[in-house]
C-alpha cells in the first residue's frame, strides 16, 4: 500500500473539473469535461455527491454518489448508489480507492442502512469485482441488466460497459 499521508478527498469543485478531464482524455477515455459539470450541478442540487481524491497536488480519483438510482429495484427501495467510480491507473493498488470508499460509504451510512452498486462483468472490472466482493458487497440476486434491462436466457447482448451484475452491502 502507497504513503497515502498526502491524500486528500474534498467535494467536486469547478476548479477540479479541467484537471480531472485532462487526467482521462491522456489516458483516451471518453470521459469529457462536461460529465464533471454535470456531476456538479447534481452536486449543488443535492442529487449527488462527488468525491475527488488528491495525492499531493495530483488528481488521482473519484467516486460519485446518486442518492436516487436509476435502477429500478434500489430507486423503489430508496437504496442509495455508489456510481462511477475511477482510481487512475498509475494510483491504483495504493489504498487510495479503498479510501473514497471508505467516504462514501460515510455518507450513505448517515442517510441510509443499505448502499447499492453495480459493476461491469468483463475483465477490466476484475479489480473493483474483488474489491466490492472484500468489502461485503452481495449480488441482489435479481441477475444482469444491460442498459438498466434485465436479461433473460436466450437474450443476446453486447458485453460492454452497460452489461452490469448489481450488489448491495448494508451497514
Amino acid at each position: 500500500m502507497g504513503d497515502l499521508s498526502t491524500l486528500s478527498i474534498h467535494l467536486l469543485k469547478v476548479e477540479d473539473i479541467p484537471t480531472i478531464a485532462a487526467a482521462f482524455a491522456a489516458l483516451g477515455w471518453d470521459k469529457p469535461a462536461e460529465q464533471y459539470k454535470g456531476y456538479l450541478e447534481e452536486q449543488q442540487r443535492g442529487e449527488r455527491v462527488a468525491l475527488v481524491a488528491w495525492q499531493a497536488d495530483e488528481f488521482v480519483g473519484y467516486v460519485t454518489i446518486v442518492w436516487v438510482s436509476s435502477y429500478a429495484p434500489f430507486r423503489e427501495a430508496t437504496i442509495p448508489e455508489i456510481n462511477d467510480f475511477n482510481v487512475l491507473p498509475h494510483a491504483r493498488r495504493q489504498g487510495i480507492g479503498s479510501r473514497l470508499m471508505d467516504e462514501a460509504e460515510r455518507r450513505i451510512a448517515e442517510r441510509s442502512p443499505v448502499v447499492g452498486i453495480r459493476v461491469g462483468l468483463y475483465a477490466d472490472y476484475g479489480a473493483a469485482q474483488r474489491m466490492y466482493a472484500k468489502r461485503g458487497y452481495i449480488p441482489d440476486g435479481r441477475g444482469i441488466t444491460a442498459h438498466e434491462r434485465r436479461v433473460t436466457p436466450g437474450d443476446s447482448v453486447v458485453v460492454d460497459d452497460d452489461l452490469v451484475l448489481w450488489f448491495t452491502k448494508a451497514f
